[in-house]
């Protein structure tokens, strides 16, 4: 017993350990004040700095960030409305194929997407006579695309959750179906939509693949940076970029989780005095 309580207690610890060692190892570096990767030389903010003297980083950065705010959006309000038709289809083998065919872009490897996208978007600028359509409003396309399914699949379970009859009751009660939607239905489902715009936001800021396929010339974003400099040498300035992302998103979950939890505790204490006045 004594052995598995230690294992129990080791084990977590190992696994945190063995998933956030690279990033801490990233941060470390991001401080040193020489080239090197495998020697700390000093503690020092010079790559902070060379990082914002990088206008063609911070372009790409500028771009990524655009690029994921953008299709983040769009993707989740165009995924709610897909989540809430899917719930209401009636015959249950149609919602179940329209539910595999949603998870296809899951499955899919990410090449074949991007090298598929890449030549509808030639194909179609061949119909009308263009080149050189490769740029921002393909590279959003793309996003949106293999965001969608994410987003359904995220608010799809709020939605089984949440009753039926809320909204038949709020228009019973002089609502028109709209206005039972917006006042019942979507804060229930909204921890389902927020989870869903926060991952669709991530995907985005990581994507490689499909943005290099479909990105163009004039619209690089920070991976296919990255991947650029690969061919010679990442500077050190990567890591200190990398250190203020995650920071970034770190900060943002942070406050995600404490709103989350500020809801939870509301609706508690609502629940209790609901349950106390019943008495």
């Amino acid at each position: 017993m004594k052995k598995k309580s230690l294992f129990a207690k080791i084990y977590p610890v190992l696994v945190f350990g063995f998933l956030y060692a690279p990033i801490a190892v990233l941060i470390l570096f991001s401080f040193n004040s020489g080239k090197s990767t495998a020697i700390f030389e000093g503690f020092s903010f010079r790559w902070y700095e060379e990082v914002f003297r990088d206008t063609a980083t911070l372009e790409a950065f500028k771009n990524t960030v655009i690029v994921a705010v953008v299709s983040a959006l769009v993707s989740t309000v165009m995924g709610t409305a897909a989540a809430i038709a899917i719930n209401n289809y009636k015959l249950k083998w149609f919602k179940q194929a329209t539910l595999t065919t949603t998870n296809i872009p899951m499955m899919n490897p990410d090449i074949v997407t991007g090298i598929s996208m890449m030549l509808l978007f030639v194909f179609i600028s061949a119909l009308f006579g263009k080149t050189g359509t490769l740029g921002f409003t393909t590279l959003t396309i793309a996003h949106v695309t293999f965001q969608l399914p994410y987003v359904i699949l995220n608010v799809l379970p709020k939605l089984r959750q949440t009753d039926i009859h809320l909204s038949e009751a709020a228009q019973d009660l002089g609502c028109t179906p709209i206005q039972s939607f917006f006042k019942v239905v979507l804060p229930q489902i909204m921890p389902g939509i927020l989870s869903g715009l926060m991952m669709a936001f991530t995907l985005s800021v990581d994507d490689f693949i499909i943005s290099y396929f479909v990105s163009g010339t004039t619209s690089q974003t920070l991976p296919i940076r990255i991947f650029s400099m690969t061919k010679k040498r990442v500077t050190p300035d990567m890591y200190a970029l990398s250190t203020l992302i995650f920071l970034a998103i770190l900060v943002l979950l942070v406050i995600s989780n404490v709103i989350t939890a500020k809801s939870e505790n509301k609706k508690q204490k609502q629940g209790s005095k609901k349950g106390g006045a019943l008495k």
